[in-house]
Order: C-alpha cells, then sequence, then structure tokens
C-alpha cells in the first residue's frame, strides 16, 4: 500500500521512465535524437536534460519550468550538483558517473532542507541514459518530481536513498544497487548552448557510500 502511495506521488516519474523504456526497442539505450517533447508534454514540466562534462559531472542542456521554480532561477548551463547540499553531492556524483559508464538507471529518493520559508518537501529524480549518433553516452534523460509546496527559493535536498538498476539488451532493468543513504509548454523546452562552465565540485564528506547488490530475478 505504501508503494503504490509513492508512485501516485511521483507519477510523473514512471511515465518518463515507460517513455524512455519505449524508445529502447530491446536496445540497450535510445539515441538523444529520438527524443520528442511532445511524447513527455505531460511531465515536460519536471524534465530536463544533462550533458556530460566531466567524470561524475553533468550540466543541465534543458530543463522544464519546475526546476526553474525550486532554485528561483534559470537553471540551463548550470551543474545538476546545484539541486543538492553539499554533504550530497559525492553520493550524486558517483550515482552520476555509473548512469553514463554503465550505462545504468538511477533514481534518487530525496528530502528537501527546511527552514524559514521552506516547509518539509519530498522529492525523487530519475536518470536515463542517451546516447549520442557516435554510440557514446554523453547524456541523460530526467525528471525532478516534488511533493510539498515550494516556498522560498532556493530548494536543495538531501539523498535519502539511491537505486542503480543494471540495464541488459531486451529486458528492463533487471539488477538493483543501492547506495547508502547521505545524514510547462513544449516551446520553453528548446536546447541551446549553454554559456556556463561549472568548476570541480567537492562536498565536504569525504566518506563515499558503498555499493549493496540486490539481484532481482523477476
Amino acid at each position: 500500500m505504501v508503494g503504490f502511495r509513492e508512485q501516485v506521488r511521483f507519477l510523473k516519474i514512471k511515465q518518463i521512465e515507460a517513455y524512455w523504456e519505449g524508445l529502447r526497442m530491446g536496445r540497450l539505450v535510445p539515441l538523444r535524437s529520438e527524443i520528442d517533447p511532445r511524447g513527455i508534454e505531460r511531465a515536460l514540466e519536471y524534465t530536463f536534460i544533462l550533458e556530460r562534462i566531466a567524470p561524475g559531472l553533468g550540466r543541465f542542456r534543458l530543463s522544464g519550468m519546475h526546476l526553474n521554480d525550486l532554485l528561483g532561477m534559470e537553471v540551463r548551463g548550470m551543474p545538476f550538483t546545484s539541486f543538492f547540499t553539499p554533504a550530497a553531492r559525492n553520493t550524486v556524483t558517483d550515482a552520476l558517473e555509473l548512469v553514463f559508464d554503465g550505462p545504468q538507471v538511477a533514481e534518487l529518493t530525496l528530502t528537501a532542507e527546511k527552514g524559514i520559508g521552506r516547509p518539509a518537501m519530498d522529492a525523487k529524480v530519475i536518470l536515463l541514459p542517451l546516447r549520442s549518433d557516435l554510440g557514446e553516452v554523453t547524456r541523460v534523460l530526467g525528471a525532478l518530481v516534488t511533493d510539498g509546496p515550494i516556498g522560498r527559493a532556493p530548494r536543495r535536498f538531501n539523498v535519502a536513498n539511491v537505486q542503480m538498476k543494471v540495464l541488459e539488451r531486451g529486458h528492463a532493468p533487471a539488477t538493483v544497487a543501492e547506495l547508502a543513504p547521505v545524514k510547462t509548454p513544449v516551446k520553453g523546452f528548446a536546447e541551446g548552448q549553454a554559456p556556463y562552465t561549472p568548476p570541480t565540485e567537492k562536498g565536504p564528506d569525504d566518506n563515499h557510500p558503498t555499493l549493496r547488490l540486490v539481484v532481482s530475478n523477476d
């Protein structure tokens, strides 16, 4: 019952994943050029595309309006880690690197920092790898969906849980690895050249989470 309520709260995440899965057609990863905003129009405000710029680092090439609302600014060109607290960033970069290099699918469960004008808010992120026309995984299709009022921006998140799903040709993701937790309109989704050049980021917490592999036979 709890799992069903969780899926209802973050239904847009499942819609994006189902769209991406439909594009695979038995392949390991679909092409970036196959993404059509009309196919995800109902979830577009939560959707983004990341470009890989360094190991574990990605910047926003495209972003829905909900992401801009969360930070209180245009996020295109900014690093993905801008949405996370310093303590969570090592976990995020580890997960993102697995998405690019596996390739794998990552699903992150998040909790927002609270404070004056910043009420409690939960969120989920999904990260789905995309291939370039040259066959390299250099982009990620993602979605960030929140539950709760935004309040005063910017809002940043801690990571409660990360699930990594190993991809296989012709099959839905079958193997799950868990990282330990760390305490709009279509025309607005157009890709452009981002002027921002992000620095290398490191969180203050040097303890990297360990991976726990759970093999599913479903």
